[in-house]
């Protein structure tokens, strides 16, 4: 086992923009053992996290690194001409889906921590043509955007990496149209999971130990002013005992098999009222 660290939310965000900028380099195939990339120590050809895009409407493959756990595009509502802000948006993947739902009409944004995603996600833009998305490097907790902007905000495994979620749900709410929703995919723990799994700064940056409780999680979009939650998937994301014995014991592992603690994927859907 590892000597387990405590990083501080600052010490977080570098170490998952420094994991980024790398991931941004690799091939799908390279990323796809996590929703956010794998390790050096975990080369397992394993998919645990990611959907299978490539029959949607807009896919672009060259922005598809696999670090999704669900496909949040499939249950946000996007109609034409709306103005939607994805969260964490990667090379691209999901704002390319996004607009062709959207049409000529709308728009997209994506905004991403990473300046080598934002880099890798305009060279992607570069090739299509297209002139109603555009991508905008920044921080999820402190959104360099107006009030009121957005129709949709989506995500896909993204906010376990945000240190301080109620700011980021905060300004979801903020920069949401009245009327607005957000459709956000993400990973949730179920149970208690050991404290050296939550505690190790890699697997921060592998979309586990970021993850919060459920009813804690579902609780903060509450808190935030959401109305309608709903939880429209989820599942149960089956870690192979090859990349678990990297940080548990024989008995804890058994316990996450046994179904007594374990991590799920969820996609929420949520919306903002009229009347904010």
């Amino acid at each position: 086992m590892k000597n387990q660290i405590t990083p501080n939310p600052n010490d977080l965000k570098l170490i998952v923009q420094d994991k980024y900028s790398v991931i941004a380099k690799q091939y799908k195939s390279a990323n796809e053992c996590s929703c956010c990339g794998c390790g050096p120590e975990v080369e397992i050809d394993y998919t645990i996290f990611s959907d299978d895009y490539s029959q949607k409407p807009g896919y672009n493959p060259d922005a598809d690194l696999g670090l999704g756990c669900g496909i949040p595009t499939d249950y946000a509502g996007i109609l034409k001409g709306h103005h939607v802000l994805d969260l964490g948006s990667g090379a691209g993947n999901d704002c390319f889906v996004a607009r062709q739902m959207v049409g000529e009409n709308g728009r997209v944004t994506g905004l991403d921590f990473t300046a080598a995603m934002i880099e890798k996600a305009r060279e992607n833009l570069k090739k299509t043509g297209f002139r109603n998305i555009e991508f905008v490097q920044g921080d999820i907790e402190k959104m360099p955007f107006s009030d009121s902007s957005f129709d949709v905000v989506i995500s896909n495994c993204v906010l376990n990496l945000v240190p301080d979620k109620q700011k980021a749900f905060a300004e979801i709410y903020r920069v949401l149209k009245p009327g607005g929703h957000f459709c956000i995919s993400d990973v949730v723990l179920e149970g208690t999971l050991p404290a050296n799994l939550l505690n190790e700064a890699e697997m921060y940056a592998g979309c586990i130990s970021g993850a919060l409780p459920r009813e804690e999680y579902m609780g903060i979009i509450e808190d935030r002013g959401f109305s309608g939650i709903s939880i429209m998937t989820e599942k149960i994301v089956d870690i192979p005992v090859d990349i678990l014995k990297h940080y548990l014991n024989a008995d804890e592992i058994l316990e996450m098999k046994e179904g007594k603690k374990g991590i799920i994927s969820i996609t929420i859907r949520a919306g903002k009222s009229n009347a904010s």
